[in-house]
């Protein structure tokens, strides 16, 4: 909550101008006529959408008059129940609370909202206020506090600063678990590369559905680029400027997966020691991207399904549901129709899914993107890690385009860049011997099970973050050490 000091909240209080002895608001004292030039208040506050809840007519219609030409859309509510049914059908961005109201008050009704789940942005406004009612306001979790009367770029500074803020800790939040999640990615941009039919017709899908609202399921193997698929959905749609937020939800424990997507109440389970937003909430707006649902609980899926459905989460702990905005692509490289057919996959969270559905094929069924990929990769590697490129010869190029990449284009990265580390390309480009591995199916599978074998010894044993290293899922890793008896 953005409030001044306690002394110096106090101090602004004494001499502030309260209600008339009519009790009336003196809105005739806002300044709605200053004619010199409005400052700037943000790049967000066009696109925002704000819910005035006061049982001041003036107030309201003044409010509505000030934000109708500077929101994207303004709604009001004239008690605390009308703002719970707008709550419980729409989001809004913010929310400008007047505390004085018949009936619930309104630092009564913001407890209420942040018991209940509800983890908006909300301005308390007042006329009756000293620093007892500021304490309230901080600990109901209001994020701003504006006496009464106010004027015009007083109101829109705290409308802007709230968005800001709101946006800047999604941001962090969303930045902090890509780092944490993926230490070495390496993304030159969001766009497929390759010349094959099968890329071109990838990104002419992506190019089609990327301004539409429609789930959109991307299938193929682990390696093919399917986040960077979905990155490029995102970046070519309506929501490009708000949040892409990228979910692997293999590397979630099953206990706690709930509650990292929905957000939790706090004392909702032991160790929830505060109230949480979940990854729908920090995706408002914008893009989360479900990586590897096929691994979602059982259980979790009939929930996921009505969010799908209905637009609205509910956190754990909480007893009613929170409209969201967000667009949902997912990807897995299961056979989610074998997984159905095995109980496994719900069917019909199967169908919601795949309303559209892009495959991304393996890179040994499209040699041809070899070149331009190890190229593009070449350039950029060797940018990020600050060494001279490498040339990629003819003959390079063969030796590329003749091995069956079984770890597809994460694993043609990975020889890029520890070709550029040793400063040449080794006479056997890839791990092992490329004419004996195609030659070969059981001479790859033994190169597969050590380097699988290897990475699991460099993670101590510890086959969540070896699975997680290799660029696969847990299960996966885990059907493979059964099958070597490991």
């Amino acid at each position: 909550m953005h409030l001044i000091g306690a002394v110096e909240l106090h101090m602004h209080l004494i001499g502030q101008p309260m209600k008339g002895a009519d009790g009336m608001n003196p809105v005739a004292q806002l300044d709605v006529g200053d004619s010199t030039p409005e400052p700037s208040f943000g790049r967000w506050l066009k696109e925002s959408s704000i819910l005035v809840v006061d049982d001041e007519p003036g107030m309201r219609n003044f409010l509505v008059k000030t934000l109708s030409a500077r929101c994207r859309r303004v709604e009001v509510a004239a008690n605390t129940d009308e703002a719970s049914r707008w709550l419980e059908n729409d989001s809004f961005d913010i929310v400008i609370l007047d505390n004085v109201m018949a009936g619930k008050s309104g630092l009564s009704w913001l407890a209420d909202l942040r018991a209940g789940g509800f983890f908006i942005e909300v301005i308390l406004i007042t006329a009756f206020a000293d620093l007892d009612t500021a304490i309230q306001a901080l600990r109901a979790g209001a994020a701003d506090f504006v006496l009464k009367p106010f004027r015009v770029n007083q109101i829109l500074t705290a409308i802007a600063r709230c968005l800001d803020r709101a946006r800047l800790q999604r941001e962090n939040f969303v930045l902090r678990r890509q780092l944490q999640s993926m230490p070495n990615a390496n993304r030159a941009d969001n766009q497929l590369v390759g010349d094959s039919l099968s890329i071109r017709r990838a990104r002419e899908i992506i190019t089609r559905a990327a301004p539409l609202p429609t789930t959109v399921l991307i299938t193929g193997e682990s390696g093919t680029g399917k986040e960077l698929a979905a990155r490029s959905l995102h970046t070519l749609s309506d929501r490009a400027d708000k949040p892409f937020v990228p979910v692997n939800c293999a590397a979630i424990a099953p206990e706690v997966i709930e509650s990292e997507l929905f957000g939790h109440l706090k004392g909702a389970f032991t160790g929830a020691a505060s109230s949480r937003e979940g990854l729908f909430f920090y995706a408002q707006g914008g893009t989360l991207f479900l990586d590897e649902v096929g691994e979602l609980p059982y259980a979790l899926q009939s929930k996921l399904l009505r969010v799908i459905e209905e637009k609205k989460v509910r956190p754990v702990g909480a007893e009613r549901e929170i409209p969201v905005d967000v667009r949902l692509v997912a990807a897995t490289n299961s056979d989610l129709p074998q997984e159905v057919s095995a109980g496994h996959f719900r069917q019909d969270l199967y169908y919601r899914l795949s309303v559209l559905q892009i495959h991304l094929p393996p890179l040994r069924d499209r040699p041809e993107d070899i070149a331009p990929l190890a190229r593009m990769l070449m350039k950029f590697t060797s940018a990020q890690i600050g060494v001279p490129a490498l040339d990629l010869t003819p003959a390079i190029i063969v030796e590329l385009e003749r091995y069956s990449w079984p770890g597809n284009v994460r694993e043609l990265r990975n020889v890029i860049e520890r070709s550029l580390i040793l400063g040449s390309f080794p006479e056997d480009i890839v791990t092992g011997n490329v004419s004996q591995a195609d030659a070969n199916p059981d001479a790859l599978a033994a190169i597969e099970r050590g380097h699988m074998l290897k990475v699991l010894e460099a993670a101590g044993g510890n086959r969540a973050e070896a699975a997680r290293r290799l660029g696969i899922s847990r299960k996966t890793l885990d059907r493979k050490c059964a099958a070597w008896n490991v």
